[in-house]
């Protein structure tokens, strides 16, 4: 079994479809965000799946951005750089969900409290020192960097350019989630996801083919001569 170029971008593709639909779905089942809640088993599977979301989004949207490295220019590579820094916030901080939360939800409820409440609207009461700004990073590393990189594919024109042109108009709605309450605003991550969707359909159906993988199906001296021409 040989690992081949196209191969790795179709399991990119698939990272990318299954990062989406997680996306997706996690919005229809994610439970009330309090202190409550955190103990339960329908939190802890929320939390777990955002974990492999985000996995999930950065191997897909690796692949996407190297699939068209050159053609997507410095403006794609700087939001693939930043939407990419994105996804390491939810996988640190659903891990602490998961796995920090319920165990110390009886001991220390002002401290879950305030951690949730960097996310889920409420707020904080400042006791929570540098992970403050975490919020305004994370928005910052979404929106910038998923419209630099939407405006990439779509200038790219190697992958679809209408799912370029959704992550980036996609992202840039999370502005407008803030404007409405919390378990509404969450329905803005849907254009995302079905961006990743549909970039990594378009990613399985053009994965590209690189001079390795041509030199296992083509005698060498035929490879030698096309490329000479």
């Amino acid at each position: 079994m040989h690992v081949t170029y196209a191969g790795l971008a179709r399991t990119a593709a698939v990272a990318a479809i299954v990062s989406g639909a997680l996306y997706v779905g996690i919005q229809f089942i994610h439970p009330e965000e309090n202190l409550e809640t955190v103990s339960t088993d329908a939190w802890a599977m929320v939390a777990w799946l955002t974990v492999a979301m985000a996995v999930f989004a950065l191997v897909g949207i690796t692949g996407i951005y190297l699939r068209q490295a050159e053609p997507i220019g410095i403006l794609g590579l700087l939001g693939f750089v930043l939407f990419s820094a994105f996804y390491f916030l939810p996988i640190i901080f659903s891990f602490g969900e998961a796995a920090i939360l319920p165990l110390i939800a009886d001991d220390a409820p002002n401290f879950v409290e305030n951690y949730l409440g960097l996310f889920n609207g409420e707020g904080t009461d400042g006791s929570l020192g540098a992970l403050e700004i975490v919020p305004t990073l994370s928005a910052l590393l979404y929106v910038v960097g998923g419209v630099l990189l939407g405006i990439g594919i779509f200038r790219a024109r190697v992958l679809s350019r209408w799912a370029g042109m959704l992550l980036a108009v996609g992202a840039a709605a999370a502005l407008l989630a803030g404007l409405v309450p919390h378990n509404v605003g969450r329905f803005a991550a849907i254009p995302v996801g079905l961006a990743f969707i549909w970039l990594g359909y378009s990613l399985w159906s053009n994965p590209g083919i690189h001079m390795a993988d041509m030199s296992e199906t083509r005698p060498h001296s035929e490879i030698s001569g096309s490329a000479g021409t």
